[in-house]
């Protein structure tokens, strides 16, 4: 008898974190529960397995990896080649969340052919659930369809689309006129219609995301974008309060909450390490783990006379005395 659930058909890969794998039924459930949706943009496997272990719905690796990890002033620079490395480093890191992919600029905009090939290496190659792509006009929507109809998840992006910013002239806020609203609504409803399972909602007035989700009948994830989405994402680095460089030309959005200061507790850390080199106060006997036995260190003392390196054996041999004067190191030592 198959311990299976009645409803699974086969296996499939088994997840090593204690939560369950999520999928898009169980981010239906959610929606059809007026349960919130979590999603946190991360770009690695440092961050992917803190996403992981912390119960997170949706795991994002954005393009916005070429500001925050690369440091581009835009979204732009970024390859595919790029997307894939940092989708392969969060697919070792996180086993739960569904894994969604951002599909870089350049990569869907040529043909829907080139938008399904895109999309499909996000998947074979970058170990990716689903794909993400901005807008929702024209070709953006012959896009998401052409990706739909190829079998593969595809979430819509509208609102601040950040590789649209040529156009838009900069970072800036959208929907905050009549037309603009309607805009925004226009472009979700067309990518709900041609499959989209979510939409992202980035930087639009509250009242306006709150309307376009209760337009929609798929989840509305928001950045920027007030409380009445389905859910909502933030970048790894910015809510956890990584970026301190005072001069650095990314600043963490107004609409994010720091939900820590790591930034300041790693500054802290790195300078208490360069003061400690520095004094050589760092290693200590503590982090002197490895010992070699006095018979052997004799031996080697001969042979370093015998050839002639005379400092070389000096210098061993007051390394000797530190090591016997320290004791045995706190540190358990690893087998040869």
């Amino acid at each position: 008898m198959s311990n299976l659930p009645e409803s699974t058909v086969y296996g499939g890969p088994q997840s090593r974190s204690p939560w369950k794998r999520i999928t898009l039924r169980h981010l239906g459930l959610k929606y059809e529960k007026k349960q919130a949706i979590t999603a946190v943009t991360a770009y690695d496997y440092p961050s992917a397995v803190h996403v992981d272990e912390a119960g997170i719905d949706i795991c994002l690796v954005g393009d916005s990896v070429g500001m925050v990890v690369h440091g581009h002033d835009t979204t732009l620079p970024v390859t595919m080649a790029d997307m894939l490395l940092h989708c392969r480093a969060v697919a070792r890191g996180a086993n739960r969340p569904l894994l969604v992919g951002d599909l870089p600029f350049g990569s869907y905009e040529q043909s829907a052919q080139q938008a399904v090939e895109s999309a499909t290496r996000l998947l074979k190659e970058g170990g990716m659930d689903a794909v993400k792509m901005e807008g929702g006009g024209g070709s953006r929507v012959a896009a998401a369809k052409a990706i739909a109809e190829a079998g593969i998840a595809v979430m819509g992006h509208v609102g601040l689309t950040p590789q649209a910013i040529s156009v838009m002239g900069g970072f800036r806020p959208q929907g905050r006129s009549a037309e603009s609203a309607l805009q925004v609504l226009e472009h979700a409803l067309a990518l709900q219609a041609v499959g989209c399972f979510s939409i992202v909602l980035e930087c639009i007035p509250s009242p306006i995301a709150a309307a376009v989700t209760s337009a929609l009948h798929i989840p509305t994830i928001g950045i920027g974008a007030g409380p009445f989405c389905s859910g909502q994402v933030l970048v790894y680095h910015d809510l956890l309060g990584m970026m301190q460089h005072p001069h650095h030309a990314k600043v963490t959005p107004k609409f994010c909450k720091q939900y820590a200061s790591v930034g300041s507790i790693i500054q802290a850390a790195l300078s208490e390490y360069r003061e400690e080199v520095s004094s050589q106060a760092f290693p200590s006997a503590m982090h002197t783990p490895y010992r070699i036995d006095k018979a052997q260190t004799n031996a080697f003392l001969n042979e370093l006379e015998k050839r002639g390196f005379h400092e070389a054996a000096e210098a061993a041999s007051e390394a000797a005395v530190q090591d016997e004067q320290a004791g045995e190191p706190h540190i358990k030592t690893l087998p040869d």
